[in-house]
């Protein structure tokens, strides 16, 4: 028999441990570490398998610019803003449960997208899949510490589990391209189905269920008002393009989407069990980092983004060539994450995530640089490398500092805070950019004149306001990050290095 320890980081705020169901141990914890591995990485690949899909989606159904970003937007919006009411669900209902609900609801919808005659429906597809992976991703690593007893062979298995969320992001390029150049669009999403099917009899016959019975109930309101208020903002932002910012096509969803996220927060500073108690803001750490992961995670969605569509639109690269010149970026990401946590003890946590976000803007500087016949090693490569890096070096050390500020209590709370700030910068950040691309080049966007040549401007302008973003992003650490939150988490790390050495 096992239970969970009382100093699990994974127990939910207001959660006794004795309420944990107590569970036989699974005979071979490593199927169980396959099982929901897959599935992270399945639904994380889904935020940017699409980006090289999109001219071909485009040609195929006919959808708008602004119908374009929400086939992003809609997807990255429900995951993010769901995520929190997905772990609360899972401590309630089960963890197995929820992954198989998630993964099942993840598996139809791909299929409504896939066969999607029009926009409409493949939007409103991608919001299903962003609910479905919204209920599977909080399931994954309880699952797996819950598996896997405490010591080396966790910590290897966690560390497994961010491995394979990092890739399933960096891969979706190479993923996306090699489907659209081989079979089409509609496979970059029917392909989810056989795998979905495959790890959901995985997921059914190696993870055992667990879960709370501490008496709580799901704050649903809270977890509505929120998406809808951060996905009526977005629309608002991306309105922009079409009428302005005066216009009141644009004001009003503004408004409102702000209105909604005020009586979000009036909600949950009366409900008797939030989604989001407001006073974890109060620790400073713990807010200073999630906005700058805010503010990364806004930068670094778009570079995918624009990077791919300057590759094919301008550069004149098939899918699968956009896809495959990503590839370095996409490594360097992971190399970026791999190696932060050995660099924090000697530089600081703080430290590194102010490097990692300066290194990363001078990528983007470079990039902003970008010319209509730009070659693959100065426009691509190069700028490339410098920018995924940087945010990988700088996104590692953000999320320690978030968790490890927090109690014990508040730590599944703040991991959920952590991956929801970087999902939802992301679809903010891309809202606010392919805006601010637009204005920078109103001859192709408003007039449709075909010379590639005028997406130049503003693809450079957005990588322009994407460096400042990042400068920003370095100025609040120094300011909002305290210095001994910093040291005792380099401390911290240092000391479990040498004990996993010994």
């Amino acid at each position: 028999m096992t239970s969970m320890p009382q100093n699990d980081p994974l127990s939910k705020a207001g959660t006794a441990p004795s309420a944990l169901a107590s569970i036989p141990a699974p005979a071979r914890p490593w199927l169980v570490v396959l099982a929901a591995c897959a599935g992270q990485f399945l639904v994380v690949l889904d935020v940017s398998v699409m980006n090289v899909a999109l001219p071909s989606l485009k040609a195929d159904l006919g959808l708008s610019t602004l119908e374009l970003q929400w086939v992003l937007n809609a997807y990255s919006i429900a995951f993010a803003g769901f995520m929190l009411l997905g772990g609360r669900a899972a401590d309630l209902y089960g963890r197995k449960a929820m992954f198989l609900l998630g993964l099942g609801l993840f598996t139809a919808a791909s299929v409504v997208g896939g066969v999607a005659p029009e926009g409409q429906y493949l939007i409103g597809a991608r919001a299903a899949q962003g609910l479905g992976a919204a209920l599977l991703s909080p399931a994954t690593l309880t699952l797996i510490t819950r598996a896997v007893p405490a010591g080396a062979a966790r910590t290897r298995a966690i560390g497994t589990w961010t491995a394979v969320g990092a890739a399933g992001g960096a891969a979706g390029g190479f993923v996306g391209g090699l489907l659209v150049d081989l079979l089409s669009w509609r496979w970059v999403l029917l392909i989810n189905v056989p795998v979905g099917v495959l790890v959901l009899a995985a997921g059914a016959l190696w993870l055992r269920e667990s879960r709370t019975d501490a008496g709580r109930r799901l704050d649903l309101p809270g977890a509505v008002l929120v998406t809808a208020g951060l996905a009526t903002l977005a629309y608002g932002i991306v309105q922009t393009e079409a009428v302005g910012w005066t216009d009141p096509g644009t004001l009003l969803p503004l408004l409102g989407g702000l209105a909604l996220l005020a009586v979000f927060v009036v909600v949950e500073s009366r409900t008797r069990e939030p989604l989001v108690p407001l006073g974890i803001f109060r620790n400073r750490t713990v807010s200073a980092a999630n906005a700058a992961i805010l503010l990364c995670g806004a930068s670094s969605f778009c570079m995918w983004f624009f990077m791919t569509v300057y590759a094919q639109n301008v550069l004149g690269y098939t899918p699968l060539q956009a896809g495959l010149a990503l590839v370095p970026s996409s490594l360097s990401v992971l190399l970026g994450s791999k190696f932060a946590p050995y660099l924090m003890p000697a530089v600081g946590a703080r430290n590194l995530a102010v490097i990692g976000a300066l290194l990363a803007a001078a990528g983007f500087a470079w990039q902003s640089t970008l010319t209509a016949d730009g070659t693959f090693l100065g426009t691509i490569l190069g700028p490339g490398i410098l920018m995924m890096a940087g945010i990988g070096l700088a996104t590692t050390p953000l999320a320690t500092l978030a968790t490890s500020s927090a109690s014990p209590d508040d730590a599944g709370l703040v991991s959920g805070l952590v991956n929801t700030s970087r999902t939802m910068g992301g679809a903010i950040g891309l809202a606010t950019l392919t805006t601010v691309a637009a204005a920078a080049a109103p001859m192709v966007l408003h007039s449709g004149t075909p010379d590639p040549s005028y997406l130049v401007p503003g693809y450079a302008t957005a990588f322009r306001v994407s460096a400042g973003v990042l400068v920003a992003a370095a100025a609040l650490m120094l300011l909002g990050l305290p210095k001994e939150a910093t040291r005792r988490v380099g401390a911290q790390r240092a000391a479990a290095l040498a004990e996993r050495d010994l």
